[in-house]
């Protein structure tokens, strides 16, 4: 590689073992409380979901970046589902939720702006959660008595995004802040 593109880079620092620990700690908590905020304390019906189980998730992503923001979020989707199943089990959802945690991290790593964080919500909010976990329930349910049309799913779930869309942004604007001073005194 030449001189010129390696005096750009910055190095990157190697993490000790005890970093890595804690790391790998602070991602099974992030991941225990994704859990517990989905699947006990959100409104949960067979076409709605509206609570706070993203928080873990921004948190995540805010400290350790995409792949920590993808593994809290996928891994809280996948054992939620089978400790504590609300239906059966479908992968879609699961890939939307690591979507989810991707888009957070890509975004909100290394800043956190009112734009980055508009975006960060708009994207997870009005693409993945209206416009993939909508397809993934009406494919789940074309067979049984509750099968709608998309356009029909589509419509009533308009009202989850209008909801936690002020509350995702709010939640992450005074995150962020927060983070930033635990993790100058702590991390």
């Amino acid at each position: 590689m030449p001189e010129s593109l390696n005096a750009t880079e910055k190095p990157r620092k190697k993490m000790t073992a005890s970093e890595r620990l804690l790391m790998l700690c602070l991602l099974a908590v992030l991941t225990a409380m994704e859990i517990v905020l989905s699947r006990f304390l959100s409104i949960n019906t067979w076409n709605l979901k509206i609570g706070f189980s993203f928080i873990p998730v921004v948190v995540a992503a805010m400290l350790f970046g995409p792949l920590g923001g993808a593994c809290v979020a996928g891994m809280g989707d996948f054992l939620g589902a089978t400790l504590f199943p609300i239906g059966p089990f479908f992968p879609g959802y699961t890939v939307t939720a690591v979507l989810t945690g991707l888009v957070f991290g890509l975004l909100l790593h290394k800043k956190q702006t009112p734009f980055r964080a508009a975006l960060a919500v708009a994207i997870n909010q009005l693409l993945l959660s209206l416009v993939l976990n909508t397809f993934w329930i009406f494919l789940t349910n074309m067979d049984s008595s509750k099968a709608s049309p998309y356009l029909t799913i589509l419509s009533t779930r308009i009202l989850q995004c209008a909801i936690l869309i002020p509350v995702q942004f709010v939640a992450i604007m005074l995150i962020g802040p927060a983070l930033r001073r635990i993790k100058k005194s702590f991390l």
